[in-house]
C-alpha cells in the first residue's frame, strides 16, 4: 500500500471512530434539548388552559383528548395535595396517521376559582426516535463520505505535490546501480525534512561508491597478486618433481603440496568470479542460445565424464534463448554440469533437459538428498571432496539472483535435479 493511501486509511478509520462517538453524544444532547423544549411548551400550554378554564368553566369536564390536546377531570383534595407535575413519553392513536404515534404528556393538578381541584393532562406531538436516528445516521454517513472524499482529494492533489521530492528520490534510488559509478541526483526542495533526507542519502551513496570502488580494486589486486606466486610455486614444484633426485616419500609430499596449491588457485579464481558477479561487473547482455551452449559444454566434458564412467545425454523439447551476459551463461552451465559429473557415482548418468521455459540437469548420485538450507551457500559440500572448492553452486545461485531466475533442487529415486526457471522478461 502506498504511503498516501496508508495515511488515508488511517484518517478514514480515525474519522469513523470520532464521528461515531460524536454522533452518540450529539444524539443524546439533541434529545435532551428537544425534551426541554417540549416540556417548556407543555408548561406554557398548562398555564394557558388554566387561564382559559377560569374564564370558561365548560372545559372543566373534558375527560378525553377527543376534543383537543388536553383533558380535565375533578379529583379529591387528598390526591391533589400529593400531586406533582410529571412528564412522560407515551403513545396515542392519531386519526390522520391511522397509527399510534409518540407524544409527550404532562400530568398536573390545579385548584379552580370555585375551590375545587382538578387533574389536567396536556400532550404535544414529538419526533419519533427511530425517524430521528435514521435521519441522523444518513446525515452522518454523508458527512463521513464527504470528509473521506475530501481527504482523498487532499492527498492526491496537495500532499502528492508536497511529497514529490520524496517520490522522485525513491525512483532514482530504484534505478541507482553501484556498478555504474554515478552519483545520485536529488531534487531541490524547501522542506527541511526532505533536504535532510537528500543530504543523508547523498552522503551514504558517496560513501558506498567509495567503498565499492576500494573493495573492487582490492579484490582484483589481491587476486592478481595471489595468482602470480601460486603459479610460480606450482611451476617450481613441477620442475622439482621432474628431477630424479627425490625419494618416493618426498614425491608423495610434493604431490600433496601441488594438489593443495592447485586447489588454492581454483579457489582464488572462484572467489574473484563470485565477487565480480555479486558486484554486477558483467553489464553486457545479449541473446544466448542455451541449446547450442549445452552441446558445446557436453563435448568439452566428455573426457571428464569418461574418466568418471558417467554417461551424458541431452533431451531437447524446444529452444531456450535468454537475455544475459554470455560469459555468465557459460559459467552457470559449466558449474551445473561439472557439479553433476563430479558428484556422480561410477557407471552413473547425467541428463540435461531443455525446453523453452527452463533448463534441468539431472544426475545419479549418493542415495540421500542434499541440505536445501545450506545447498547454495559458500563452501558447502554435500560430501567430502578434496578437489571441490564448495563455490560452484554458490556461483550458480549468484548468477540466478542477478537475473531474478528461480533455481530449484529436488531428489527423487536416487537422482539429483537442479532446475533453472528464468523470468518471462529474460526469455527471448
Amino acid at each position: 500500500m502506498k504511503l498516501l493511501n496508508y495515511t488515508s486509511a488511517y484518517f478514514a478509520g480515525i474519522l469513523l471512530l470520532i464521528i461515531s462517538i460524536w454522533a452518540g453524544l450529539f444524539y443524546y444532547s439533541m434529545l435532551d434539548e428537544i425534551y426541554d423544549s417540549m416540556d417548556d411548551g407543555l408548561e406554557n400550554q398548562k398555564l394557558l388552559v388554566i387561564r382559559k378554564a377560569s374564564a370558561d368553566t365548560t372545559i372543566l369536564n373534558q375527560p378525553e383528548f377527543e376534543a383537543g390536546y388536553f383533558t380535565i377531570k375533578e379529583i379529591p383534595l387528598a390526591r391533589a395535595q400529593s400531586y406533582t407535575d410529571t412528564y412522560q413519553d407515551t403513545l396515542m392513536y392519531m386519526e390522520y396517521e391511522e397509527d399510534f404515534e409518540p407524544v409527550r404528556l404532562l400530568k398536573t393538578a390545579f385548584i379552580h376559582s370555585n375551590g375545587r381541584y382538578y387533574e389536567m393532562q396536556v400532550i404535544t406531538s414529538m419526533v419519533e426516535e427511530d425517524d430521528l436516528i435514521e435521519d441522523l445516521l444518513y446525515s452522518l454517513l454523508w458527512l463521513y463520505l464527504g470528509l473521506v472524499a475530501s481527504i482523498l482529494l487532499l492527498n492526491n492533489y496537495l500532499l502528492k505535490k508536497i511529497w514529490k521530492p520524496f517520490y522522485r528520490l525513491l525512483e532514482r534510488l530504484k534505478k541507482f546501480r553501484l556498478e555504474d559509478q554515478q552519483p545520485l541526483q536529488t531534487t531541490p526542495t524547501n522542506i527541511e525534512e526532505f533536504k535532510l533526507l537528500n543530504e543523508t542519502v547523498e552522503k551514504l551513496i558517496k560513501s558506498n561508491l567509495a567503498t565499492f570502488t576500494s573493495q573492487k580494486q582490492f579484490i582484483e589486486n589481491a587476486s592478481h597478486e595471489l595468482q602470480t606466486p601460486l603459479a610460480i610455486s606450482l611451476n617450481k614444484l613441477e620442475l622439482l618433481v621432474e628431477s630424479n633426485h627425490l625419494t618416493e616419500e618426498q614425491m608423495q609430499l610434493l604431490a600433496s603440496v601441488i594438489s593443495n596449491l592447485e586447489r588454492s588457485t581454483r579457489l582464488n579464481k572462484s572467489l574473484l568470479q563470485l565477487s565480480k558477479i555479486e558486484n554486477r561487473q558483467f553489464p553486457e547482455v545479449s541473446a544466448t542460445n542455451f541449446n547450442e551452449l549445452t552441446k558445446k559444454q557436453l563435448e568439452d566434458f566428455e573426457a571428464l565424464a569418461e574418466h568418471r564412467e558417467v554417461t551424458l545425454h541431452l533431451e531437447e523439447t524446444g529452444t531456450l534463448n535468454l537475455q544475459m551476459n554470455p560469459d555468465l551463461a557459460n559459467i552457470l552451465l559449466t558449474n551445473l554440469l561439472k557439479n553433476a559429473i563430479t558428484h556422480n557415482i561410477p557407471s552413473g548418468s547425467m541428463i540435461v533437459f531443455i525446453n523453452p521455459d527452463n533448463l534441468t540437469v539431472e544426475n545419479t548420485g549418493p542415495g540421500k538428498a542434499l541440505d536445501t538450507d545450506h545447498l547454495f551457500k559458500r563452501f558447502y559440500k554435500g560430501e567430502q571432496n578434496s578437489g571441490s572448492t564448495g563455490l560452484g553452486l554458490a556461483i550458480v545461485k549468484a548468477i540466478a539472483d542477478l537475473y531474478n531466475f528461480r533455481i530449484e533442487y529436488s531428489f527423487e529415486e536416487g537422482k539429483h535435479r537442479f532446475s533453472v526457471y528464468p523470468t518471462l522478461a529474460g526469455i527471448v
